[in-house]
């Protein structure tokens, strides 16, 4: 199983990425997908997951990003999304995607794949 991570960059306070996700090696479909997020000297942070087609494709946000970030899914490319807008210094954080079977779960010890990292930089 391979989760590569992109789309990660520098940008201003109140500018937009997006970040994807691209799996490869597991039935996508019937996988939940995660990001999380680690700053510097922290540890690592639920920001928002979708669960598998199968099982309704709920999403769940931090409270920290409701209403900046959108996770979706495109099972036909194995691809999950994070849209992210008015981002924040705060925000600034390695943007890991995570994989698990059908639900998602907001503790990063049950997610079983884990992708490489993505560097999102927010100025002020």
């Amino acid at each position: 199983v391979q989760l590569q991570a992109s789309g990660g960059g520098l940008v201003q306070a109140g500018g937009s990425l997006r970040l994807s996700c691209a799996a490869s090696g597991l039935t996508f479909g019937t996988y939940a997908m995660g990001w999380f997020r680690q700053a510097p000297g922290k540890g690592r942070e639920f920001v928002a997951g979708i669960s598998s087609s199968g099982s309704g494709s709920y999403i769940f946000y931090a409270e920290s990003v409701k209403g900046r970030l959108t996770i979706s899914r495109d099972n036909a490319k194995n691809t999950v999304y994070l849209q992210m807008n008015s981002l924040k210094p705060e925000d600034t954080a390695v943007y890991y995607c995570a994989a698990r079977k059908w639900q998602y779960r907001t503790n990063a010890d049950n997610y079983d794949y884990w992708g490489q990292g993505t560097q999102v930089t927010v100025s002020s």
